[in-house]
């Protein structure tokens, strides 16, 4: 299940944006900022 979070007006923007200069769905743009997010603290973690 999704959380309900809110999530600024400029930041879904830029979210919006990347999706339409890669071609993807907004759904698949989420996914892909949020993983890479993810990924970028976990090894920071690491470090």
């Amino acid at each position: 299940m999704r959380p309900a979070i809110d999530i600024s007006y400029g930041l879904h923007g830029r979210v919006k944006d990347y999706a339409e200069a890669n071609d993807l769905s907004l759904d698949e743009a989420y996914i892909e900022v949020l993983e890479t997010g993810l990924e970028t603290l976990e090894t920071q973690d690491q470090q």
